[in-house]
């Protein structure tokens, strides 16, 4: 028996043939009908910004990497070759908008301010959170797969209730839309016209699985089943994602409701450092994307429009060895705390059970010393 398959819906989706670009991997500049009138204010500037801002995510990356081989972090997830796709959507917001990640938006920790000290504890295995999340708009990093998405739409749609109009970011990995929480939350932000906005960090693995394991399709044309349009967009290139991200933001905070956006990029690194990339995909794949690098991109393009590339590229090596050693001395420094603080901010109050748990823990612990 065959089945009718409908059409997709491709009035939806932006970019759906090849994702939308602004600037081609040689940094040559190119029209987009949908994205330029979005970065008319991104001048040199702004750009020369932008270009500092992946070379530090790059460089703090960099460095927690190989602070695991030097047994100062008992894990790290790298972003390497995801910078574009977290500075470009990252600075597109505003401080309050809250967002809500997985356990690979380090840009976005780093561009919010988070110290280093809260910023690596979960990854030393000090703590079980890092830092408050109210005071940098931040969730702190979400591991079960998909979860943040319901978190984003309760809070986005808290947010329209309270009549503010703040924005609710949800970064997702292409392997969490297959999960039911990222399509329950679609279901709810479609519904309710939530102002949120889904983005999905396509970096073509989940794990080990390439994406296409998962879905024959772009997977923008997921969202359309729930009524959410969605814009497609290289996520290599840092200036079409921020106006991606600013056209979702736009339509959110004006009644519009939730936007997917699919920034298909590449994961450069493994999955994390317990991760062998090798043995599920090939190195000429890895050459190819490498040419596709999201900071030679903007520096080839700050060359073309005669920018000092010398000068820029001397800022942010300054800065980033700064940011480079402001990292080793947060982790060289820590100390874990007592064991008993893993009872605190579980519940915004106390409960009877938790405080007989705690007791209960102080005391195994008493009887460990005594026994010593």
């Amino acid at each position: 028996m065959s089945i009718a398959v409908p059409p997709p819906q491709t009035e939806l989706v932006s970019g759906l043939d090849a994702p939308l670009s602004v600037l081609h991997p040689d940094g040559s500049r190119q029209e987009s009908e949908i994205l330029d009138e979005h970065l008319a204010d991104v001048d040199e500037t702004a750009l020369t910004d932008l270009y500092v801002d992946m070379s530090i995510v790059r460089r703090v990356d960099q460095e927690a990497f190989a602070l695991t081989r030097q047994g100062k972090l008992v894990l790290w997830p790298p972003l390497l070759g995801q910078e574009a796709a977290q500075v470009g959507s990252g600075r597109a917001l505003r401080e309050t908008d809250f967002v809500f990640g997985s356990y690979r938006e380090h840009a976005l920790a780093v561009l919010r301010g988070v110290g280093f000290a809260g910023f690596l504890g979960v990854w030393e295995g000090l703590t079980f959170s890092g830092w408050d999340p109210h005071a940098h708009h931040l969730a702190t990093p979400q591991i079960i797969i998909g979860a943040q998405t319901l978190h984003a739409t309760g809070y986005a749609m808290a947010t329209r209730m309270d009549g503010a109009d703040d924005v609710a970011v949800a970064y997702l990995g292409d392997g969490a839309t297959s999960e039911g929480d990222v399509n329950e939350a679609m279901v709810f932000a479609s519904t309710f016209r939530v102002p949120v906005v889904f983005f999905c960090q396509n970096n073509h693995y989940a794990i080990s699985e390439p994406v296409r394991v998962q879905s024959d399709f772009p997977l923008a044309l997921r969202p359309t089943g729930f009524g959410i349009p969605a814009l497609r967009v290289d996520g290599n290139d840092v200036l079409a994602v921020h106006a991606a991200t600013r056209i979702a933001l736009a339509r959110a905070r004006s009644g519009g409701g939730p936007t997917f956006i699919e920034a298909v990029t590449y994961r450069m690194g493994p999955h994390t450092t317990t991760d062998d990339p090798t043995r599920y995909r090939r190195d000429e794949e890895v050459a190819d994307w490498r040419e596709k690098d999201p900071i030679l991109r903007l520096e080839r393009h700050l060359e073309k429009i005669g920018a000092r590339t010398d000068r820029i590229r001397e800022e942010a090596q300054v800065r980033c060895d700064a940011m480079a050693r402001e990292l080793r001395d947060a982790v060289m420094t820590a100390e874990a705390p007592e064991s008993a603080t893993m009872f605190d901010h579980v519940y915004t109050r106390q409960t009877a059970r938790l405080e007989r748990q705690r007791a209960e823990h102080l005391a195994f612990v008493d009887s460990i010393e005594e026994g010593a």
